[in-house]
């Protein structure tokens, strides 16, 4: 099944209204056969929108709940509003550094869902993980616990992305990360089916327009988590270009 390729950069805590510019370029980069998509700073969203109109501009993180007292949380309806389009939930760095459950995971996801929004749910083991040779038990264990109720692929994207590789410069080989794509839509099919071969798993960690070419044309693999790299359009696009 052809699955159309999508390229999705997170700012992560990075950026402000001067780097926006960067976006008119990258937003220019995409093409029929290319989604290109940014998640930006919340501060960020409506001004993101505004500069480059019917472009996808989405957010970091959503709170799993409509409404209530979480102070410093924002909910789906709240990102939408401001103009976004889509949602990363489950990225590792929140995973280690917020605590957050496969439960809570899937609830954000299901909440997005229920705005009408997009998700890209992240996945992906530690480099203690994988020497133990346990990748793969822990990215489908992953998968099984976080996937939300109604998983389609017309608003699910699954990202992997090795911990170990995140900001490091290490990736792994073309063939580790074909392999741990494959075994992502064997799961899926597992779960949910047919649907599976519809669905878009993107790679993530440490991807530049050196190795984008080689990882994002590997087996299973239909589009990249971009960081850092999809802070500036010379360092994104080479990156959408190679897609």
């Amino acid at each position: 099944m052809t699955r159309r390729k999508l390229v999705a950069g997170n700012w992560k805590m990075n950026g402000d209204r001067a780097a926006l510019g960067e976006l008119v370029a990258i937003a220019a980069a995409g093409t029929g056969t290319i989604e290109v998509a940014v998640a930006v700073p919340a501060t960020l969203i409506a001004p993101a929108v505004a500069l480059v109109p019917g472009f996808a501009i989405g957010g970091e993180d959503v709170h799993p709940a409509d409404t209530g007292p979480h102070t410093g949380c924002l909910s789906a309806a709240m990102l939408k509003e401001a103009g976004a389009g889509f949602c990363i939930v489950g990225h590792s760095e929140r995973r280690a550094d917020c605590h957050e459950t496969d439960a809570e995971v899937k609830a954000k996801a299901e909440a997005l869902h229920r705005h009408a929004m997009r998700a890209i749910l992240c996945v992906g083991e530690t480099l203690a993980e994988r020497d133990a040779g346990r990748a793969e038990a822990v990215v489908t264990a992953q998968i099984a616990g976080s996937l939300p109720g109604g998983a389609a692929a017309d608003w699910l994207s699954i990202a992997y992305e090795p911990v170990w590789a995140i900001g490091t410069g290490r990736t792994p080989t073309v063939d580790d990360v074909a392999a741990m794509h494959g075994a992502i839509r064997a799961k899926l099919r597992a779960l949910i089916g047919a649907e599976a071969d519809a669905m878009r798993i993107l790679y993530g960690g440490s991807v530049t327009a050196e190795n984008a070419a080689a990882l994002l044309h590997a087996g299973d693999v239909d589009g990249a988590l971009v960081g850092g790299a999809s802070l500036t359009a010379a360092k994104f696009v080479p990156i959408i270009e190679a897609a």
